[in-house]
């Protein structure tokens, strides 16, 4: 009876462990991408984020995703890549969009992506404004800089 009782402690004690290694909360995924790397990625070049270049993509107190306006100094285009930081490596709904000054409509890119969106366009001499989001559910959530500015780069 008594080596039944141990080997039932062990068991319990063995059954714990297994169970709370296992319930553990899985780390969230780090996105490979940057919004300099994801411009290369898409579009080639050398890309650096312009002064007030960046914004975060917050739910609550979150931070769930990043968009980034960058420069190519050497073909004189934008570019606004939208970088996850949910849902990493899943496919799920993120975009971008760059709005030119005094040109008719805007620049975009939408879908369902692993990491990142990012669009482009040659814009050396105009001002620019810039947006980016991130679905979660079925919200999107938005980072946005709504006034022209960076003209020239």
């Amino acid at each position: 009876m008594r080596k039944f009782a141990q080997r039932l402690a062990v068991l319990v004690t063995s059954t714990a462990v297994v169970v709370g290694i296992s319930a553990a909360p899985a780390q969230a995924a780090t996105n490979p991408y940057t919004g300099p790397s994801a411009c290369a990625n898409d579009f080639g070049g050398s890309w650096t984020v312009v002064t007030d270049g960046h914004r975060a993509i917050k739910k609550g107190t979150a931070t769930i995703g990043d968009v980034y306006l960058t420069y190519n100094s050497a073909t004189g285009e934008n570019c606004v890549a939208t970088i996850k930081r949910i849902y990493v490596g899943t496919e799920t709904l993120v975009g971008a969009n760059l709005f030119i000054y005094a040109v008719a409509g805007y620049w975009h890119d939408q879908g369902n992506y692993k990491y990142y969106a990012a669009v482009k366009y040659k814009a050396a001499g105009r001002c620019v404004k810039y947006e980016g989001y991130v679905r979660s559910g079925s919200v999107d959530y938005w980072g946005i800089r709504d006034y022209y500015e960076n003209c020239g780069s």
